[in-house]
This record gives C-alpha cells, structure tokens and sequence, in this order.
C-alpha cells in the first residue's frame, strides 16, 4: 500500500486531479483555489472550492453510489440543519473511473469533546436532529443492506466474530473476553418492529460540524438508508461519554432495546474498523480502541 492511503485499491487522488477534472468539465469554476479537506473520512477525498464550494471524490468502488445525489435534495427541506446538496455532477475523466461530485461548503468545525464548553447541547442539538430525519417520509428510500447500516444487527455476527478473532494480539485477553460477552448480549435485545425510518448511519464527530459549540450541520451521508433506527445511537459511544450521553438518551424516544442494539452498532463498528485501519490510520483506530472502551465500561455499569 503506497504511502497515506488507507485501501489497498484506492485510487490516486490529488489536487491536480482536481483541477484538472474541472478544466475539462466546468471550466467556470476552473480558476478558483483547490485546497485539501484534511478528514478522518475514509471513503470521499474532499477538496474546498474557493470560499462557498466543495469536490467530493470516492477513493474506492464500495463508495461509489447515486443515493445521496438523489435523496439529500428531497431531504434537506424537511431537516432543521444544513446538509450537503450537489449543484454538479462530475464524469470520469483525466484518468479517473468514476462519477463525482461538486456542493455547497458547509461552514463549521469538527467537534471535539475537551473543547466543548456544553456537550449536552451538541447531545440534544443531534438528537433534534435525528428525531426530524426519521420523520421524514420514508416510501422509495434505500433499504439497508445485509450487514449495513440500518440492517438486523445479526446479519453483522459473522463479520463481527471474524473481527474479534482478529483482534487478538491488539487487544487484551480480558478485553477480547470482554467485547464477546457484550456483543452476544447485545444479539440478545429484540429486533425491531416497527416502520423503518430514514438513517445517516455514520453520526461521528468526522461527520458533525459546530459553531460556537452549536451543531451547525450534517455531512457525509455516504451511509444513508432507510432501516433500524438503533444503527443512529452509534454516536453515543463513538463521541459521547457520562451526562452527554445521557442527555443524548433523554432526547431521544428510543427504547431500551433500541438504545442495546445502538451499543451493539458502536460496538461492531469499531471492532471491524480497528484491524483494517491498526496500521493505517491512527486516528481511526484510536477512536475505534475509544469506542470499544466506552462500550464495555457501559457493559459493567449495567451488569
């Protein structure tokens, strides 16, 4: 794997690339300047477009996918926050396979929990948010997958169970008795029942934009499905932690067997993403190695 990629088969993607791609295909925006989105996504390289435009380009073929092209639009009426809306649709071209795409720059930062003076607000700022999503009509939407976001947290065993095997040699004994224990309990909590609903499906802090401590906006919705609802409460263990967790639980209406599979979601999520990013990606496996802890420290408090 060349150096500063995090898949083996990803392709080659620069600022180069990029304006080239533009001269070729909307030369009117040819001339502004190109500069690098540093992001802990791993599937879009994104570039800034002068002041109020973005590229967004797949660095890999399982993220190629004309759902968000076609649902943000219908959505982003319905939300009480700005989410990214493509004004242009980009070709293959210049050596590159696939589709991709230009949108509006959202204005914000990523946040982070030390520097939040009020993680409780961005907890029922988010909860706000997800409540007025799963509203949303759901008829026509994408149907989550096997194994994918929104899907019966079973069809994720065997690739879960695959991961913890994986795993030994990078966590502990105790920890790996501890993450099998906490993911059979988590097979355990009733299916859902009820209508699916609409899920972004990767609520994570590379995915939240603040400002002034106040979530600002939504992005990357490369996981949008129509599912289970449990796959939503990732973000409670994954960026959450003690009263904003809590306050996150107490805004939303979910139930206790939801609020189980969501623990079930983190905690697969992040047993899969640490053996495939360890040597990739540090940030991604340190909040992986973050998520994993939170679970299972969630884990004891309720046994």
């Amino acid at each position: 794997m060349s150096s500063g990629k995090m898949h083996a088969d990803e392709v080659d993607i620069d600022a180069s690339l990029v304006r080239r791609l533009l001269v070729a295909q909307f030369p009117q925006w040819a001339e502004l300047p190109i500069t690098p989105v540093l992001s802990s996504g791993t599937d879009n390289a994104m570039y800034r477009l002068g002041d109020e435009l973005a590229v967004r380009l797949p660095r890999i073929y399982w993220a190629i996918d004309d759902t968000e092209r076609e649902w943000l639009p219908r959505l982003a009426p319905h939300l009480p926050l700005p989410i990214p809306v493509t004004v242009a649709t980009g070709e293959p071209g210049e050596g590159y396979p696939w589709r991709w795409s230009v949108c509006r720059w959202l204005e914000g930062e990523n946040p982070s929990i030390e520097r939040l003076s009020d993680p409780c607000q961005l907890a029922r700022d988010l909860a706000r948010f997800i409540i007025a999503l799963r509203a949303i009509d759901p008829t026509g939407g994408p149907d989550a997958e096997p194994g994918g976001r929104g899907a019966p947290l079973a069809t994720r065993d065997t690739d879960t169970r695959e991961a913890i095997a994986s795993l030994r040699g990078i966590l502990t004994a105790d920890e790996l008795d501890g993450v099998t224990v906490a993911w059979d309990e988590a097979l355990r909590a009733p299916e859902w029942d009820g209508p699916p609903v609409w899920i972004h499906g990767d609520l994570q802090a590379g995915n939240l934009l603040v400002q002034q401590g106040r979530l600002s906006a939504v992005i990357d919705f490369g996981c949008l499905s129509v599912g289970d609802p449990a796959c939503e409460l990732q973000v409670a263990w994954n960026f959450f932690s003690g009263a904003s967790r809590e306050a996150f639980r107490a805004a939303l209406p979910d139930d206790d067997a939801t609020w189980a599979r969501g623990r079930g979601w983190a905690l697969s999520v992040a047993l899969i993403a640490l053996p495939y990013y360890v040597n990739t990606s540090p940030a991604i496996a340190a909040q992986s190695r973050r998520t994993i802890a939170e679970v299972l420290a969630d884990v004891r408090r309720d046994a």
